[in-house]
């Protein structure tokens, strides 16, 4: 090795030494606590098994994430199920889910292929096993904003400004 290399080499070595002492000094300065992950579900474990099964059958992480996991393949720009729970009811859902055209309860602006399809023709216990489902997913209050500017955001368009109501 010539001794411009050496140089060059020794700089780059300094500098990854000098980077990693003040991250590792960073990392012990921070003390604020880690929240934790902020999804969870209230729903049983026998609605959460059937429904879990039932979300599988029918897909619905092609196009929705739930707890953060989607089916990589499918690139379509629906919204994310986590915390749907706290954001609509049990009965909001199951209307939703038997609603021969869901884009009358709530609208969409995605091109026709991604909008939310009828599953009015599921059968009613189906059907509510997925509201029961759904509405089990819920977020802690320290995240809830965030989730309703993500879906806010993504049915709109448009930047979330705080609070609003039900669109």
């Amino acid at each position: 090795m010539r001794k411009g290399e050496k140089g060059i080499l020794f700089t780059i070595l300094i500098f990854v030494i000098a980077f990693t002492l003040i991250n590792s000094y960073r990392k012990g300065q921070d003390t604020t606590p880690d929240k934790g992950i902020p999804f969870y579900s209230s729903a049983s474990d026998v609605i959460q098994e059937k429904g879990g099964k039932l979300v599988r059958q029918l897909n619905c992480r092609d196009c929705h994430s739930i707890w953060g996991v989607r089916n990589a393949m499918q690139s379509v720009p629906s919204p994310s199920l986590d915390g749907i729970g706290s954001l609509r009811d049990e009965t909001w859902l199951f209307n939703y889910l038997s609603a021969e055209d869901p884009k009358q309860i709530l609208p969409s602006r995605l091109k026709a292929e991604y909008q939310m399809p009828s599953f009015a023709y599921l059968p009613v216990e189906e059907r509510k096993l997925l509201a029961k489902f759904f509405a089990g997913l819920k977020v802690e209050d320290w995240y809830l904003e965030e989730v309703k500017k993500l879906e806010y955001e993504k049915l709109t368009g448009k930047d979330y400004q705080g609070s609003h109501e039900d669109e």
